[in-house]
């Protein structure tokens, strides 16, 4: 071999021995990264807080009609039962609400209450312009004023009153009623079962003769006409009372019209004679 090329080849060799091998440590490093790079974990997602809703405070609220139909027939209530047990001097808006435990009332609802809700009540009476009470139907506080106005009733051919309108307006009535005893009296009503108070007029109780009774309970008219009644005291020389009962209306049958002849009407062209004219002939 050429000695030239040898010499060519050995500086060669010194060469490439001289370089360093970067590309072997860079592979190296890359491993070992890499190696430790998926030894690490991923940090989890922190979950997204959901915007805090603002808590609704139905109480406040102007626009609940709800809830202020609520309070006002809560107050209504309370001032009848305080009516009932005797506690008839007024309150004022402040006092029921405290009485009725509602005393977080927003602003407008007791505005609302002063205003129109208590003020247009026919149950609530407006005193002094800011104090309340309970309106009954009857202005009753005593036995002596219930007997007066049943007496009235009766005088005025009114009849009776509602247990539950006496009850209403008169405190303690079952008290009452018991210390008035025979001067009431009691009636269920078989409709509706409701009871109903009136005025035991004493006046109108006497003693009838026995015999009277015996001649009266003799005469038998059961299943016997009105009319036949009514004839045979005509008869006996007794007049009977006219225009007691309604009358009695007797349906009149319609004649029936006879058909009509339908007629032959010629019907005449006379305003328009000279207008019209014949193409009939040819």
């Amino acid at each position: 071999m050429d000695p030239t090329l040898l010499k060519e080849r050995e500086a060669f060799k010194k060469r490439a021995l001289a370089q360093p091998a970067v590309e072997k440590k860079r592979k190296a490093e890359d491993k070992s990264s890499g190696h430790k790079f998926k030894k690490r974990s991923k940090p989890t997602p922190k979950p997204k807080e959901e915007p805090a809703v603002p808590h609704f405070n139905y109480k406040s609220s102007a626009g609940s009609s709800q809830y202020k139909f609520g309070v006002l027939a809560k107050i209504v209530k309370h001032m009848k039962v305080r009516h009932q047990r005797g506690d008839t001097y007024p309150l004022t808006i402040d006092e029921i609400l405290d009485e009725t435990a509602q005393l977080d009332v927003g602003h407008k609802l007791k505005l609302w209450l002063t205003t129109e809700a208590l003020a247009n009540n026919p149950k609530i009476e407006v005193l002094d312009g800011n104090t309340y009470a309970f309106k009954p139907k009857y202005n009753i506080t005593t036995r002596k004023s219930l007997i007066k106005l049943l007496n009235k009733h009766d005088q005025r051919g009114l009849g009776g009153i509602l247990f539950e309108d006496v009850e209403e307006s008169l405190p303690h009535v079952e008290k009452a009623l018991k210390l008035l005893g025979d001067q009431i009296i009691i009636i269920t009503r078989p409709i509706d079962k409701k009871k109903v108070l009136y005025y035991n007029d004493k006046s109108y109780l006497f003693t009838v003769d026995e015999d009277f009774q015996k001649l009266w309970r003799s005469v038998p008219v059961d299943g016997t006409d009105e009319r036949k009644i009514e004839e045979y005291l005509e008869k006996q020389g007794i007049s009977s009372m006219q225009d007691v009962g309604g009358k009695t209306v007797i349906a009149q049958k319609r004649k029936k019209g006879g058909s009509r002849k339908k007629g032959n009407f010629k019907k005449l062209n006379d305003h328009l004679e000279g207008i019209l004219q014949d193409y009939s002939q040819p």
